[in-house]
């Protein structure tokens, strides 16, 4: 027999008023169930919410395309040529990076090629492309067939630490072990900052030292870390990262991705790197020179014009972030997760359902993952949603995940998952 929650509803609205966050700033998906009119969303590590201003600048941007045609490059009022320099500095402060390092251009696994076409550059034992067993698989995908572009083969060069025997989480630890024993034969390593699956938060800092100190190049996914929690990618001395921005940056579905280059290989011309017509100095481009000559910037890997309507609600939402801070919304992510954690602690400890994510804040975003213990993921999310209004995201065969995002979830969100969650799933005897 279900119950609903113990914990009291009024307690939420307390939290509320008190922590309100910018939700008056996004638009909330209604609700198809349940007794409230709008979704508690928690699918935001997917797809964010649109910001309302979204739709205000992309207006104003599809106008002077109507206004302008081709002069638009340079007359419109935000002109296309040099567009995605709007998007450059925001993006900067926001991972903790230099503007020459930052660039945003294309989408994230296309970044990771390009990135890895430069430095994954395998010889002698050193050979092996390192990443963590539960990456998000296109990046298991992209690793696999840049070793066969090496002509090597990826069921051995391709390493995927594993979490120790019944844990979760990848212990940084041991993460660190494997470097000093088996580091002389890396290549490269690239972890996701923040694992897709269960929310952990990587020892960016400490892992990147390791990896470098043992001859290899570390990249970082940042698909679910970047806008969830805070980036020094420059002090930390990462060699590249690169992420997407639809999840937490909410950007809208596909839209433009961004990457990282530390300073220290900007304007090395001995790195292999695709080249295009945007990868030249911008202002010899059009002498239209057979040579490209590139910037000594992370502009340099960039080779197609950049996408105008995609990268519009992508500077949209980096000033939005920009203004509100990220040292806030990690504060503000911290307080909602630990309630939402909080709940869910009433929830699980007579059901089958678990938490797999780590309860140190300090080692999670804003994202508790939960094992089902019977019957499908997909089919408790589809309750939840149907039967509640409570909008999570399915891992099969026995994950959902739930993100209380800090910028437009609030505290009622999160009872109303924990309830939704204690009316759905059956207690045990």
């Amino acid at each position: 027999m279900t119950t609903p929650l113990n914990a009291p509803e009024e307690e939420a609205h307390r939290l509320d008023a008190a922590d309100p966050g910018h939700r008056d700033l996004f638009h909330v998906p209604p609700a198809d169930g349940g007794r409230y009119a709008d979704t508690a969303y928690f699918a935001g590590n997917s797809l964010g919410l649109q910001p309302k201003a979204t739709r205000t600048e992309l207006l104003e941007d599809l106008a002077d395309w109507q206004r302008l045609g081709v002069e638009g490059h340079h007359e419109a009022g935000r002109p296309w040529l040099p567009y995605h320099a709007l998007l450059t500095e925001t993006a900067a402060r926001l991972v903790g990076a230099r503007p020459e390092e930052t660039v945003a251009m294309n989408s994230l696994t296309v970044n990771l090629h390009l990135l890895m076409v430069s430095f994954y550059r395998p010889r002698g034992e050193r050979v092996r492309l390192v990443i963590e067993d539960s990456a998000f698989p296109s990046d298991s995908y992209a690793v696999r067939s840049q070793a066969r572009l090496h002509g090597l083969d990826p069921d051995v060069a391709v390493v995927r630490l594993r979490p120790r025997a019944g844990e979760d989480n990848l212990r940084t630890e041991d993460v660190l072990d494997f470097l000093a024993r088996e580091g002389h034969t890396v290549a490269l390593l690239m972890l996701g900052g923040v694992n897709y699956l269960t929310g952990e938060f990587m020892d960016i800092p400490a892992i990147t030292s390791a990896g470098q100190a043992a001859g290899a190049v570390v990249g970082w996914d940042l698909a679910h870390a970047v806008g969830n929690v805070p980036l020094r990618l420059h002090d930390w001395g990462v060699d590249f990262a690169a992420w997407c921005t639809y999840k937490y940056l909410n950007s809208g579905p596909g839209a433009t991705a961004g990457a990282f280059v530390h300073e220290r290989h900007l304007g090395d011309r001995d790195l292999q790197r695709f080249e295009g017509w945007w990868s030249t100095e911008p202002s010899t481009r059009f002498t239209m020179a057979p040579v490209a000559d590139p910037p000594a910037t992370a502009d340099a890997w960039q080779i197609s014009n950049p996408p105008i309507f995609a990268m519009g609600p992508v500077r949209t939402s980096l000033e939005l972030f920009d203004k509100v801070g990220m040292t806030a919304l990690r504060e503000r992510s911290e307080r909602l997760t630990g309630y939402l954690e909080r709940l869910l602690d009433e929830v699980t400890a007579h059901r089958p359902v678990t938490v797999v994510t780590p309860r140190d804040p300090q080692r999670r975003g804003c994202q508790l993952s939960l094992r089902i213990g019977t019957g499908s993921a997909a089919d408790l999310a589809h309750r939840l949603r149907h039967e509640h209004g409570v909008v999570t995201d399915a891992r099969e065969p026995d994950i959902i995940r739930v993100a209380p995002v800090p910028l437009y979830s609030t505290f009622h969100d999160c009872w109303r998952m924990a309830d939704a969650l204690a009316r759905t799933v059956e207690e045990q005897a």
